[in-house]
């Protein structure tokens, strides 16, 4: 068994407690050294961690302990501090989305090819049973062959609970770039890489007001478009339509439904790990719960990260920075779409990763590289 994998956390705003829970007590990793732009935070993180130091960004990037920077600043920051991460010879494992623009994110894949580092990304709720139950239930054929498929994320927006929601409105943020990683990532796991993209989009208010936490009531300008719609045709020619939305109030849709020519496959939020996955098949009786088959059991963010310390260079990380980097082109070709009115074709192109075999929570979490 070898040494934990060594990581520093760079970003310590609401999402990374979620990480830390995850990984501080993995056998498979260590985080020994965090950072912020707000030392006190970092030294409050710290300080509920054993082993674990604040650091300054720069002190954390030049740590030669830190083996991969857990990236988890805001998404106009990705790029920036993905960059110099792997200028100081770092793995990178980001927060989605990879970058706030794609010209960023292939900048940031190439690089790391360049450097000999990998680059990992969220979203790793695909990972879990609920996302990967559905990818095997297509992949053994109970619906048939896949013809079409829509994706519904419909919320009135963030600032209703974060205390700083100002990012989500701001280049980098928006629907599409915030809740889209997450349902086209799980388009891509279930259906294969997309070659095209037709989009529109819309902008329903020009601010949105805070309604939580020590900014309660103050103005936030919006600054992308907030509701985001399009169709997505993925190589093999099943077309997605996508709907992700700030703008909406609640939607009865599921948020995944896949269509096949013997079945139908509603899968649960990929926004969460796991999730019930119904069947409708011809002749079989109406609407059936699926039992998990595949997935991390019990799944928790971080463990994208801990699939890619533990491939050990067996096969690609599930999370790896190539899908990230086709999703983020679906994504601003979509909004490109939008703005232009035209199909476009994507650029890049990406094997679906491997499925998750069942994995229980047991042997994930204690796992060593």
């Amino acid at each position: 068994m070898g040494d934990p994998h060594r990581v520093g956390v760079v970003g310590l705003g609401v999402i990374s407690r979620a990480y830390l829970d995850t990984l501080a007590d993995h056998p498979a990793v260590r985080v020994v050294a965090v950072a912020d732009l707000d030392p006190a935070r970092s030294a409050a993180t710290a300080a509920r961690l054993p082993g674990v130091e604040a650091e300054s960004v720069e002190r954390l990037l030049d740590r030669p302990d830190v083996q991969t920077v857990l990236n988890l600043t805001i998404p106009a920051a990705h790029a920036e501090v993905s960059r110099a991460a792997i200028d100081a010879g770092k793995h990178v494992y980001v927060e989605k989305p990879l970058a706030a623009t794609f010209a960023d994110g292939r900048a940031t894949v190439e690089r790391a090819a360049a450097a000999g580092v990998r680059v990992g990304c969220a979203p790793d709720t695909v990972l879990g049973t609920g996302t990967q139950t559905a990818r095997a239930a297509i992949d053994g054929g109970l619906i048939g062959r896949p013809l079409s498929a829509s994706a519904v994320m419909v919320t009135p927006g963030h600032e209703r609970w974060h205390p700083h929601p100002d990012f989500y409105y701001a280049p980098g943020g928006g629907p599409l770039l915030d809740m889209g990683p997450y349902y086209i990532s799980a388009l891509v796991h279930l259906l294969g890489p997309v070659r095209a993209v037709h989009g529109a989009a819309s902008r329903l208010r020009d601010e949105r007001v805070i309604g939580s936490g020590p900014r309660l009531g103050q103005r936030v300008p919006v600054r992308v478009d907030t509701h985001v719609t399009g169709v997505l045709e993925h190589a093999d020619g099943v077309l997605s339509t996508l709907t992700t939305s700030f703008d909406g109030v609640a939607t009865t849709a599921a948020p995944i439904e896949v269509h096949g020519e013997t079945g139908t496959l509603a899968v649960p939020d990929p926004n969460h790990f796991d999730g019930e996955v119904r069947l409708f098949a011809l002749g079989g009786g109406g609407w059936r719960a699926l039992p998990p088959g595949a997935g991390y059991v019990d799944g928790a963010r971080g463990v994208g990260l801990i699939d890619a310390v533990t491939a050990g260079g067996r096969r690609a990380p599930r999370a790896g920075g190539d899908v990230a980097l086709h999703v983020l082109d679906t994504m601003t070709a979509l909004l490109r779409s939008a703005a232009e009115g035209r199909r476009i074709e994507l650029t890049t192109a990406v094997e679906r990763p491997p499925l998750v075999p069942l994995t229980p929570a047991e042997q994930w979490r204690a796992h060593r590289a």
